[in-house]
């Protein structure tokens, strides 16, 4: 009666933002990939609580919220609302469901944590229910509840157009080059705000976005060649993002400068990742960790800092 879920981060290696659509979101093309590191999601039915049909969430972070605006509990409503699950339990037994976060992917980051999160907990109601949902159907509830969510039931590197609910398999060949690929993410002490940073573009559109025949040419340059993945590194959401928050752009152009590292922001921030694997060879563990000096000097020793593959 208890099932405990993985919830992955992603990064977005390749992310263009083609215009703002009519219903307020913001069309994109992107190549996301999920990583194997990210959160823990234990889900609990009734737990003894004895709420009939009722959520509850706690988390070991204490910044995160545990009340209704939590994508968790969010996707929970959702769930019951299409299957009417749980209500009661076999033998009459209160079908409340209890939901224990342990969180290590950093809150304000364009990780997809709280996404990832929210997937997690579908994937564990529908396995508890006996799979009342099929994979589709899932999809669709996810796509729902948040652009980025039905990446996550995917488990692999996938192209995201759209306002990131239109998902297609990259190429083999494309896949091949990313899988394993070591990245060192990291992340300041401050988070960035994605309605504003949205809103940052939209208000100069002509200078911030990619138009959509543009993206989708970048990216099939990319994907109909052998070039290493640093060449498909592309995110036109730190234009709005480094002109604020200048410690960005500044360690990002040390790292390169100093390592010939590829690097860039994830998705809109404040996370960035750099590649410690590529066609020139894999970074040394040294050579890692004077990277993680220079961050640290440039960041203050609070920043967060963990080395991750993609999946």
């Amino acid at each position: 009666m208890t099932v405990t879920v993985f919830s992955p981060a992603k990064i977005n290696l390749y992310l263009a933002v083609t215009g703002r659509r009519p219903d307020g979101f913001h069309d994109l093309v992107s190549v996301a990939a999920p990583l194997d590191f990210g959160d823990e999601l234990k889900v609990e039915l009734n737990g003894g609580r004895g709420m009939a049909g009722g959520f509850t969430l706690e988390c070991d972070h204490p910044e995160v919220p545990v009340d209704g605006g939590n994508l968790v509990l969010k996707a929970a409503r959702a769930f019951a609302a299409a299957t009417g699950w749980p209500d009661r339990l076999p033998g009459g037994a209160p079908g409340g469901v209890h939901f224990q976060l342990t969180k290590r992917v950093p809150m304000g980051a364009g990780l997809g944590g709280g996404s990832s999160n929210a997937v997690a907990a579908l994937q564990a109601l529908n396995t508890l229910s006996g799979e009342l949902l099929s994979g589709g159907e899932l999809a669709v509830m996810a796509a729902k509840i948040g652009s980025d969510c039905a990446m996550f039931l995917h488990g692999m590197p996938v192209v995201m157009r759209g306002r990131g609910e239109q998902l297609t398999a990259l190429p083999e060949s494309a896949a091949l080059r990313l899988r394993g690929q070591r990245v060192l993410l990291f992340k300041p002490g401050f988070g960035i705000s994605t309605p504003w940073a949205y809103g940052g573009m939209a208000a100069d559109a002509p200078r911030h976005y990619l138009p959509a025949p543009a993206a989708e040419q970048k990216l099939a340059a990319w994907m109909d060649t052998t070039a290493p993945l640093s060449r498909l590194l592309f995110n036109n959401m730190e234009g709005v993002a480094f002109e604020k928050y200048i410690a960005l752009p500044v360690l990002l152009g040390k790292l390169s400068a100093q390592f010939g590292v590829g690097a860039r922001m994830s998705g809109s921030g404040s996370a960035c990742f750099a590649l410690l694997d590529d066609a020139a060879g894999a970074f040394a563990p040294e050579v890692v960790t004077q990277m993680i000096k220079l961050i640290r000097e440039c960041w203050g020793e609070s920043v967060f800092v963990q080395e991750a593959r993609l999946v």
